[in-house]
């Protein structure tokens, strides 16, 4: 099961540090091997919720999610976004913006730098929205019941969240933002790009959340009208046509799932300047990390974990929101990497200790014969 899901992460870091060597010898492997370990100790919280997403589609969007989703994870956020970022702040063209990576590596991280406060504030904002929407939902099972009880009643008020983010978003603009960090450690004023750039967050969220939750909705519904089609052709003997919206919900669930690792690869494409300024490197570290994510998505749903271990799913979301604080109070000052990445471990490690124990406490209620995967409600322990 570990080589099959992770077989293709294995064989990626092979051939991700061969081409560091042959590229700038053993101080660049070193660089690769450390880029990607940052990579997945940010981004495992990134794992577990894409995990919750991913087992409502099928096998064939799950491959998709392993091999187009990589591509646009590797290239696209890891190559092309850092670029894209420098020719939108800089206001030059794609292809001076490679000439520039590739030949003015320290000026190249300049302007990444200068362009942190619109892309913390956007995807700061994206990541707000996914935790505050998760926090406000009536649940069956809680973790941080004296959080999530309260938290579940106010949630019954409509756009809750998105005042939320909103207020958020302008004391962030009205705080951080006027003494934004910029290169050479200077601070400048960015409230009006921070507040753009939140509400360009906000609006991303809404769109591509809005049209992946509707299309699961419409698939629910077609499913359960499948469901009662087969009973009727099994007493008439008619033909059930077969239900084609489960194509268009996993599209729009998958482009839900690849901004939502848009939204997380900020802070380690951020984060990495602090390691290397080379963009190769960069890409193959942060890359050969993004492909251990992705393989731990799938094993997280193959095996059944959140089922089994039902706080995982919590624990991830409280980093989620962690770090889209993080994010935005990066705007003003400089938080190590170490610091982001233990926040997301430390809640995750907690959330999977309260859900052995919940585990236990199953088993003992019911003479060791209860599935750690039944839902029925124990006490957390928190």
């Amino acid at each position: 099961m570990i080589l099959k899901t992770f077989g293709w992460s294995f064989a990626i870091t092979v051939i991700g540090l061969a081409v560091a060597v042959l590229y700038g010898g053993w101080e660049a492997f070193g660089i690769v091997a450390i880029l990607c370990v940052l990579e997945i100790s940010l981004s495992f919280d990134n794992a577990v919720v894409n995990a919750g997403i991913l087992q409502k589609m099928n096998a064939f969007w799950q491959k998709i999610f392993l091999t187009v989703g990589v591509l646009i994870a590797v290239f696209g956020m890891r190559l092309v976004f850092p670029v894209v970022i420098v020719a939108i702040s800089a206001k030059i063209g794609p292809i001076d913006a490679v000439n520039l990576a590739l030949n003015d590596a320290d000026r190249y991280q300049e302007l990444v730098t200068d362009a942190h406060p619109s892309i913390a504030a956007f995807g700061g904002m994206f990541l707000l929205m996914i935790f505050l929407d998760f926090i406000f939902e009536e649940r069956d099972i809680q973790w941080l019941r004296w959080i999530e009880r309260p938290l579940a009643k106010l949630g019954k008020v409509d756009m809750l969240s998105v005042c939320i983010a909103l207020v958020v978003l302008l004391i962030t603009s009205m705080t951080f933002a006027t003494h934004a960090h910029q290169h050479g450690g200077a601070h400048v004023d960015k409230a009006q790009t921070v507040l753009v750039s939140g509400i360009a967050g906000l609006i991303t969220y809404l769109v591509v959340g809005g049209l992946s939750g509707y299309f699961e909705n419409k698939l629910e519904e077609e499913e359960e009208r499948e469901h009662e089609a087969e009973e009727e052709a099994k007493r008439t003997g008619k033909k059930v046509t077969v239900v084609q919206l489960a194509g268009k919900a996993a599209f729009f669930m998958f482009l839900y799932l690849e901004v939502l690792d848009a939204s997380f690869s900020f802070d380690g494409v951020i984060g990495a300047f602090a390691i290397t300024n080379d963009i190769v490197l960069m890409a193959l570290g942060l890359g050969v990390g993004a492909m251990y994510v992705r393989s731990l998505t799938v094993y997280l749903v193959r095996q059944g974990t959140l089922d089994d271990y039902v706080y995982l799913e919590h624990g991830a979301h409280y980093a989620i929101g962690a770090l889209a604080v993080v994010l935005m109070v990066t705007i003003q000052y400089e938080i190590p990497e170490i610091v982001t990445g233990s926040i997301g471990v430390l809640l995750i490690a907690w959330s999977f200790w309260s859900s052995v124990r919940r585990n236990k406490a199953l088993a003992a209620a019911e003479g060791g014969s209860g599935s750690p995967g039944e839902k029925t409600e124990v006490p957390s322990g928190v």
